[in-house]
């Protein structure tokens, strides 16, 4: 076959003086190059007229130039905040990303996760919680080929294949700050069992208040599964006791908007009658009245980060700064907290 002349990665590689994987990580914008290295390889394509070319590449990889991004999550906004974290780590590079929904709940999940990463042969993966939690599925992807890497609440996986947050301890922070202000009668709205995060930021509630001796009290603890309506339900059983909490934690922003409504429509005024805390720092604790006193999940950063261990995760080069694995979470003082009334 008579060759076209057109310049190729190798040509790049060779006359720059680095290996394709360093070509590879100029072309998709990747953070683990120094200035020199960019600068020089960036001039060689423009001199040469290099010209990348995905659809060849990923018939030699055998993959496509696609990271996945699988969940099965009743907050949208989290996965809007997750999409747009990785949106911004793949900007400018080749990759694309492909969002795909799935039930955690039917017997067919598992296959239709083969199908989908056997069909769309991705690149990558990130998976998301609570889908994340299942060490079947990290095993199904390494069955196949697939890199992924796993988001939760807890380190889940060894680090170059995690991106975690420390709900537990941003949870027990927030509890006892609602300690400090006063209140020892505090209610919870925990998340949906079989949520590593419901069972962290639950553990996290109870730690708080067993190291400020206040005894835990189940009748203060009620179920929910991250939508309003359980918020709204789990905070009509709450308020209903006597004598009631003057402080509730709950697990999500979205079940914290359903408890603000319970509280109005027994004219609780938060806080004067109820002090709240979230959980995410959704738009939404910005926006109802009294703003939400949350815990920031930094969703975005986790995105980003779980976007660039997998674009990366074929560089072997030592000096590359890795991406990080654990991401604080933090509490945002709002209006939505006060000392309990006398």
């Amino acid at each position: 076959m008579q060759k076209t002349g057109q310049p190729t990665i190798n040509d790049v590689a060779r006359i720059a003086g680095v290996s394709k994987k360093t070509v590879s990580r100029v072309i998709n914008n990747s953070p683990l190059l120094n200035g020199d290295t960019r600068q020089r390889v960036e001039k060689v394509i423009a001199e040469i007229g290099y010209i990348p070319n995905p659809q060849a590449r990923a018939l030699a990889l055998r993959r496509n130039y696609l990271i996945g991004l699988v969940h099965d999550n009743p907050n949208a906004q989290t996965v809007m905040n997750v999409q747009r974290g990785m949106l911004e780590a793949l900007q400018g590079t080749e990759f694309e990303l492909v969002v795909r929904p799935l039930n955690r709940g039917a017997q067919s999940m598992m296959d239709d996760l083969r199908h989908f990463l056997e069909r769309q042969r991705l690149f990558g993966v990130l998976l998301m919680p609570p889908i994340s939690e299942n060490d079947s599925i990290a095993k199904l992807c390494d069955e196949i080929g697939c890199r992924y890497v796993r988001m939760g609440s807890a380190l889940l996986d060894e680090e170059a294949r995690m991106v975690a947050s420390n709900d537990r301890e941003a949870v027990r922070g927030a509890v006892a700050f609602l300690i400090e202000q006063g209140h020892r009668r505090i209610g919870l709205v925990a998340g949906p069992h079989g949520f590593r995060s419901a069972k962290e930021r639950r553990a996290g509630f109870e730690e708080a208040l067993r190291e400020a001796g206040i005894p835990l009290q189940r009748s203060l603890i009620a179920d929910g599964d991250y939508t309003f309506e359980s918020g709204l339900v789990a905070a009509e059983r709450l308020l209903e006791l006597t004598p009631r909490p003057t402080a509730i934690f709950s697990s999500s922003d979205t079940m914290a908007a359903g408890v603000m409504h319970a509280a109005r429509q027994r004219g609780l005024e938060i806080p004067d009658d109820l002090s709240l805390i979230g959980f995410d720092d959704t738009p939404v604790a910005a926006h109802v009245w009294p703003p939400l006193t949350t815990v920031r999940w930094p969703s975005v950063s986790m995105g980003r980060s779980a976007a660039l261990k997998l674009i990366t995760a074929l560089d072997d080069d030592p000096t590359a700064v890795e991406e990080p694995s654990l991401f604080l979470s933090t509490l945002v003082r709002r209006g939505s907290v006060a000392a309990p009334r006398e």
